[in-house]
Formats: C-alpha cells, structure tokens, sequence
C-alpha cells in the first residue's frame, strides 16, 4: 500500500513539474522556449473608465456599503493606521484620519507605493482622501468604512493619472476609477463580507443525480459516488466525483440564482464558476461563461431524462441569495448537474477546457491511488474544509503567468 500511494505522489509531483514548466516555456505572447518573461506592457485606463466593468458596490467589485464606521463604534478596530514613510497623507483634517484604513486597503495601497517608485524615480504615492469621519462624500461611500482612497502623484503630473490607475489595478484594488482630472479613486472589499469570498461554488443544499437513481445533497458527496454529468461532446454520463476543490461548511456567502422556465429550474451558485450555455458556433453546441456573465435571454441546458443531450432552456431572470456552506465537488469528467441544470466543476478563469487539462494530475493521482487506497480513508482526508492544496497552487502560478484580467474579479481576491 505504501508503494502504490509513493507511486502515485511522485506522479502527481512530476505531472506538474511538467505541466508548469511547459506552461512557462510555451503559453503566452512574446515566450519563446527559454526565455524569460518579460514584464507586461501595461495600458493606462482611459479618463473616466473603471475597472472591473461593473458597479462599485456589486458582487464583482467592491461590494455592497456594510455601514459608517465612526470612532465610537465597535467596528472602529477594522480600522488600522497607515505609516508608510513612501506614501504622502494629504490629512486637511489634521486628525490623522485619511492614514486609517482597512487592512485590505492598506495592503494594496503599500503594494501600489512600491509601484509607484518603480514607474516613476523620485516620486512618491499620495493620498488625498482615506476615511472620512466627517461625512464630506456622498450617501454610502465606502470611504465612511476605510475601504475607499483617492490617490494622486506626490508631483501631482496630471499625465500620470492614467498609467496610475492601472498600477492600482495591478496592486489589487478590487475597483479602480479615474474619477477626475484631480484624482483616481480606489476601493477594495469588506474584510470578512460576503463580497471578500471568492472562487466558485455551490450551496451545501444543491441537489444531484446519483447512478442508481436517488438524489443527494452536493454537501453529503462521498469518494464512489458516481453523478450525473457531461462528456465532452454534450452526452449525460455518470461521473467518479473524485474530491472537493473547496469544502466550506461555515462561511456565509452570496450565490447567483439562475431561474429557467419551460421547465422551471433553479442553478444556484457563485459568481465566480462555469455555467454552460449555447453556442452553435462550437463543436459541441454550448460554452463555459461565468455565472456572473449570464444574462435572461441565454441558453443553459437542463436535464431531459438521464440519457442523451441535456435541452437547452432560456434564462427568465437571475437574482443572489445567501446561504451558509459552500462547496466545489470535482467530478472525472469536469461536468457536474446540479439541480438538474449542466455546470462546470471550474471556476475563477472562463476556459473549461484549460482547467480540465490542469486537473489532469488530480485525476492521475486518484486512479493510482485508488488501487490501494479504501474509499472511506481516502474521503477523510478529502473532506477537509478550505481549499484544496492543489487548487491554490494552480490558482497561485495561474497569477505569475496569466494577467489580471484572465481571473474573475472574484478569484484575484482568494485567500490564500
């Protein structure tokens, strides 16, 4: 037994030695087989262009406004101050208050410092506006919860606010707008709000199709289960569900209801995964998009008895919901039906056919180990809440090769 699971470890260790060596040889514009990578060429944002494309207090940016934190209250501790010696504070107030910030904020505003010096010799980030105890920005300004900055130059060159909002983009701000000639403003999510949480999953209560028939919750998945999924060219198989990428039994999250009618389904997942919806310009007649890109009008395809293709069926309306439990089950076949409509088991990066190859190592290592290894061990270590070790390596070297914008605005926040 011993043997069997060594064999499989170092199989696993050296399909992804392969898989990353050739991915940092090969993929990408301008990497040729070895050479280095050089640093991207980065676009200035455009006057009065945001990033991401959505509202700032939305799910996909910086998220809904929790409530004015003043220095009386209890959430006054959510609140650090910032010292870095290489960013000027503006401070009009002369209370120190625009140095107070969230511990997101002032992590990605330090990164954005280092940047700042790189692009430009000699010239420093500043602040202009941090958290406002006086109530000077308008109703709901993620600036009255320390989450919001207004930055310039120290030089305060007009000419650098564009390529400034990019490098604020690339610290990690999860909304950036070039709001004003005078300013670019910046924001990032909640510490512990639904918003922060990333990646792509399912409620503990979503419901799937076991072989014999029976139906069981996605929460109470077992190593042997075989689900109802999809192959490759759109055909209902049942699939080995093989592990959790992400088992959250705990946290409290957003989810997107995707509502179809005739018939009427219910897809509930996070903004983050793979839906499958039409597309006849394909092989296969449907397209991996994330949740949070479906719109009512699209196709998804629901389940029309447990043999051959799944029927594609508009989308009437999407809305969120929240529940407490999330959890990502991996399936051999990257497909999973989950309240009788067609998912992804992938998330974060919108190519269902990328993430499946990447996973390839996962699937190895369970067909070798599964010689040897009982079910019911196996499951235990499976079963561990949080991410899965492999998931954040992917998702760690999935950020040094891709850009930014490769990830949904979601996944770049992950913890790690």
């Amino acid at each position: 037994m011993d043997v069997m699971l060594l064999l499989g470890r170092i199989a696993l260790v050296s399909f992804i030695c392969l898989f990353f060596t050739s991915c940092g040889l090969a993929c990408g514009p301008g990497r040729g087989y070895g050479k280095r990578r050089h640093p991207k060429k980065l676009t200035p944002l455009a006057y009065k262009q945001f990033i991401p494309n959505v509202a700032e207090k939305t799910l996909g940016a910086s998220g809904k406004y929790e409530g004015k934190i003043t220095r009386n209250s209890e959430r006054f501790k959510e609140l650090t101050p910032n010292y870095n010696p290489d960013i000027i504070f503006k401070d009009e107030e002369n209370t120190n208050a625009d140095r107070l910030m969230t511990q997101r904020c002032k992590d990605k505003l330090n990164s954005l410092a280092i940047s700042v010096m790189n692009q430009w010799p000699g010239v420093k980030l500043r602040v202009t506006e941090g958290w406002d105890e006086d109530g000077n920005h308008f109703e709901e300004s993620l600036h009255y919860e320390g989450r919001a900055v207004d930055i310039t130059t120290s030089d305060r060159d007009k000419s650098k606010y564009g390529m400034l909002s990019r490098l604020a983009v690339e610290a990690g701000f999860d909304w950036v707008y070039y709001e004003s000639k005078a300013h670019i403003h910046c924001s990032v999510k909640a510490e512990n709000s639904v918003a922060a949480k990333s990646g792509g999953c399912f409620p503990g209560s979503g419901a799937v199709t076991l072989e014999d028939g029976r139906t069981k919750n996605v929460k109470d998945l077992t190593v042997g289960d075989k689900v109802l999924a999809a192959d490759e060219e759109g055909n209902i198989v049942y699939s080995d569900f093989i592990m959790f990428l992400d088992h959250d039994p705990t946290t409290q999250r957003e989810f997107l209801v995707i509502e179809t009618s005739e018939p009427a389904k219910k897809l509930r997942l996070t903004a983050a995964h793979l839906v499958f919806v039409r597309n006849l310009s394909v092989d296969s007649g449907m397209t991996a998009k994330f949740a949070s890109s479906v719109q009512p009008g699209h196709e998804v395809f629901v389940l029309d008895g447990a043999r051959g293709h799944p029927k594609s069926v508009r989308v009437e309306r999407i809305y969120t919901v929240e529940y407490t439990g999330s959890y990502a089950p991996l399936t051999a076949h990257g497909t999973i039906v989950v309240d009788q409509v067609l998912a992804s088991c992938y998330a974060v990066i919108e190519d269902h056919r990328w993430a499946h190859w990447a996973f390839a190592p996962v699937r190895m290592n369970r067909w070798l180990t599964s010689w040897s290894l009982p079910t019911h061990d196996a499951n235990v270590t499976l079963r561990e809440d949080g991410i899965h070790w492999y998931s954040n390596l992917l998702f760690h070297i999935g950020t040094w090769l891709l850009d930014r914008d490769s990830f949904h605005p979601l996944g770049i926040s992950r913890p790690s």
